[in-house]
């Protein structure tokens, strides 16, 4: 923690930066948007909602923090150059997060792309222009883990490159050809694929070709934010809008010098790219710097005491109901917080998990919450302080009607 301190209070401050000090404080309005000038959502007919659900896309990830949303303000007061802008904030970046090269794309999954089109491309203007209906002159395979396989791969695909899937070693090693031009790694799934993250780069270093690890949702803990390029993968991206609390449609690309180069040759203000699209701008770009600088400087150890404290008493409150049951439980990797899961007792009680989410949902105030058929789970890191006493005041009044 100290060393991380040292670390950031030792580095340049970028000039502008302090100007975000002249902004007037967003603390002038309350954090659950009372008091603005107008109640936009209301007019718009769009419900809000606790979120104790987590940081999911749908449910509009995390919450941008005082400092992030000023330093979002600060940045749509002036021009600037975008390309430099880039380039000033990946090398910031890189130093704070102990890196070769980054930059902040469209999403995790912008991310994703653009990585995936850089190693395509290289700074070959032409091949650039051909991704992805043609990949002629170019390699057009990526490997990847089966059991790795999600939605969120249709980012890669995007390229136009096909996927390789394998499941052991031989097979992997089996797959590799003249066509390989990446192997991909889904961080979440480390603990079901059979080659595992270390043996995964070491196959990358073998071969001679770029990994990447999509580490979307995998902040906390902190040290994730650099562990994977340590551990030797070429490309690592990042959400800026989970865990960083920075703008939900930012996120970060980290990793080599000559590839980041090449993911930014096909990105935003380049035109005729694949990353055209994939517009980040002037805002989202120094929100998101500002997102990680408050997250190296957290007190985690308090953060993560005052999560643990909500779930406790999320836990006391709902257990004293007679035919429910709950486990508390932190995720191995994605997600890593404490969290909760209720089972209930359907003899006992009037709800099945579904029907008490929906019943949360519904409500008022309106709460979000996850899970299956089998279970309603919840998490505490995107509460307001005290709203864990509203969720479990609610779950119980519910339960017992």
């Amino acid at each position: 923690m100290l060393s991380r301190r040292n670390l950031i209070r030792n580095l340049s401050a970028i000039p502008f930066i302090g100007g975000l000090l002249n902004f007037k404080k967003m603390t002038d309005f309350q954090s659950i948007g009372e008091g603005y000038p107008r109640d936009f959502f209301k007019e718009l007919g769009v419900r809000t909602f606790i979120n104790a659900a987590g940081t999911y896309t749908a449910l509009t990830s995390s919450l941008m923090t005082e400092e992030v949303k000023n330093a979002y303000l600060y940045a749509s007061t002036q021009f600037v150059n975008l390309n430099e802008l880039h380039d000033r904030i990946g090398e910031r970046l890189a130093q704070l997060l102990r890196c070769e090269a980054a930059m902040v794309t469209s999403g995790a999954a912008s991310a994703i792309t653009l990585g995936t089109a850089g190693v395509l491309t290289g700074l070959d203007a032409a091949k650039i222009d051909k991704i992805p209906g043609d990949l002629s002159g170019m390699k057009s395979e990526v490997i990847i883990q089966k059991s790795h396989r999600v939605g969120y791969d249709h980012a890669i695909r995007n390229t136009g490159i096909k996927l390789i899937e394998v499941e052991t070693l031989p097979q992997f090693e089996k797959a590799i050809s003249e066509k390989t031009a990446m192997f991909w790694f889904l961080n979440y799934a480390n603990p079901v694929g059979q080659i595992k993250d270390k043996d995964f780069v070491a196959l990358g270093k073998k071969y001679g070709i770029p990994t990447f690890n999509d580490c979307a949702a995998d902040v906390p803990p902190v040290e994730n934010l650099w562990k994977y390029t340590d551990m030797g993968f070429d490309l690592v991206a990042f959400s800026g809008g989970k865990g960083l609390q920075g703008p939900q449609s930012a996120g970060l690309l980290l990793g080599r010098k000559d590839l980041i180069l090449a993911a930014r040759a096909n990105a935003v203000p380049n035109g005729n790219t694949i990353g055209r699209g994939m517009k980040v701008n002037k805002e989202e770009m120094l929100s998101l710097l500002v997102a990680v600088e408050n997250y190296l400087n957290k007190d985690f150890e308090t953060e993560w005491k005052m999560w643990e404290d909500q779930i406790n008493h999320i836990h006391d409150v709902v257990s004293s109901v007679p035919g429910v049951k709950t486990e508390i439980h932190i995720p191995e990797i994605a997600n890593h917080v404490p969290s909760i899961r209720l089972y209930l007792d359907v003899q006992k009680l009037k709800h099945s998990p579904d029907s008490l989410r929906i019943a949360l949902r519904n409500g008022h105030p309106s709460i979000e919450t996850v899970g299956g058929s089998d279970s309603l789970d919840m998490t505490t890191w995107m509460l307001n302080p005290g709203e864990e006493r509203i969720v479990a005041r609610r779950i119980k009044e519910i339960l017992l009607t």
